[in-house]
């Protein structure tokens, strides 16, 4: 997802039942006791097919004319049709909550309509909650995937429509110290409270990053171009924590909401996902 950027979208009223008592699988697949839950490895992409999975954009809404698609073991996002960028997502049908999310990515080479020339984009969502559309997005905390920003952590805050009620608050709180007046990652530093809005830098995002395509910073933990990085999320209780190739770039406590949907972004820049593994924990 693009830094600082507005989401301003609509939401129905009815989104606190969503939160408070999500359907949720606990990590486990349906029919899975939540004693043996904490045995079971989730493989959320089988390599085949997108059983289990749902697609949505703001430009095709629940069809999926080649959005995603599965390629020799992989899941591939082109990214775009001729000007247009797609923005959307690829989404679990089943929620999750207390568990430890691995998979790999890696970039392709276009880019698409007012991303053509940008730094390449995509991203996770977790904990994702809320109806999709009219906008990409839903309510979620982000691992962001962006060429010289993965690893950064984002609120995504979904407006609703006007005159309804909206007493759900996405917050978190973060260890940071600031750079250029932007909130970096750092273990021990300052906490801050995150509400509604707002970017957490992973701890050696470059201050002079720069929104072109093949941006890399001097301390980039994200493979090099066309190579596969591994992404961890630990999503324990009230807690997130990311790695990137093995190593931890961002993390965040103290979170109003800790279960829901998980959610691929795609975001304009063609992109290859696989090896999408979910390991439940104790919470």
């Amino acid at each position: 997802m693009l830094p600082f950027r507005t989401r301003r979208f609509y939401v129905t009223w009815g989104l606190l039942l969503i939160v408070a008592c999500p359907r949720l699988a606990s990590a486990a697949e349906p029919g899975t006791s939540e004693r043996n839950a904490s045995d079971q490895k989730i493989h959320l992409f089988n390599g085949k097919n997108l059983d289990g999975w749902y697609v949505f954009t703001e430009q095709t809404k629940f069809e999926n004319p080649g959005v995603f698609q599965v390629v020799d073991g992989t899941i591939y996002a082109p990214g775009g049709n001729e000007e247009t960028a797609y923005l959307g997502g690829l989404i679990t049908r089943q929620s999750y909550k207390n568990y430890r999310l691995k998979l790999e990515y890696k970039w392709g080479e276009r880019t698409y309509g007012h991303r053509q020339g940008k730094a390449r984009d995509a991203g996770v969502l977790l904990h994702c909650f809320g109806p999709n559309g009219p906008g990409p997005w839903m309510n979620s905390f982000e691992f962001q995937i962006i060429e010289g920003g993965t690893g950064d952590l984002l609120v995504v805050k979904i407006d609703p429509r006007d005159g309804e009620d909206d007493r759900i608050a996405l917050t978190c709180i973060g260890e940071i110290e600031k750079r250029a007046e932007a909130p970096y990652f750092k273990p021990g530093g300052e906490q801050y409270t995150f509400k509604n809005d707002g970017r957490l830098n992973w701890w050696g995002r470059d201050l002079k990053w720069q929104d072109v395509t093949g941006f890399r910073g001097r301390e980039d933990l994200a493979s090099p171009h066309g190579e596969w990085t591994t992404c961890e999320i630990v999503a324990r209780g009230n807690s997130l924590e990311y790695y990137v190739n093995g190593k931890l770039a961002n993390r965040a406590a103290g979170l109003s909401v800790s279960a829901g949907k998980i959610f691929l972004q795609t975001e304009g820049a063609e992109l290859w996902y696989r090896n999408i593994e979910l390991m439940p924990l104790n919470g």
